[in-house]
């Protein structure tokens, strides 16, 4: 059994913090792939976020608390270019009554730095935040 229930890997999707309800869901996507956190001691978290063409060494915290918390930052090289994201997750609690309950972090990301957008000549600025949460698969 492992102690540490970050450790595993997750399926990660985050969303844009857009309140307007006539947006279509599949407009709110900011990002998605998956995020495996290594073993290591409690308060030491390492591993990798990535999904086609992208991946992202992790470094960071995880602490226990109600509810457990992990901070970290997602540093690589993407098409020629640095990408950094920094990353604020919270473990859901279970919950008793709970049906086929599985493992969940939610939280926060950054883009700490600028890179280059997906469409040529655009920048995907630093600075911009969306919600994230990741359910565990293994």
């Amino acid at each position: 059994m492992i102690d540490n229930p970050f450790v595993g890997k997750w399926s990660y999707r985050s969303l844009l913090n857009d309140p307007d309800l006539k947006l279509a869901f599949n407009d709110l996507e900011f990002g998605q792939g998956v995020i495996e956190i290594n073993e290591g001691p409690m308060q030491i978290l390492t591993g990798v976020i990535g999904g086609p063409g992208w991946s992202l060494a992790l470094k960071g915290s995880r602490d226990y608390g109600s509810p457990m918390h992990a901070r970290f930052q997602g540093v690589g090289v993407v098409g020629g270019e640095q990408w950094i994201y920094d990353y604020q997750g919270y473990l859901v609690p279970h919950w008793p009554n709970g049906v086929q309950q599985r493992p969940a972090m939610v939280g926060s990301v950054i883009r700490t730095i600028p890179h280059s957008g997906s469409e040529p000549g655009t920048v995907s600025p630093a600075g911009v935040v969306a919600s994230f949460y990741a359910v565990k698969f293994d």
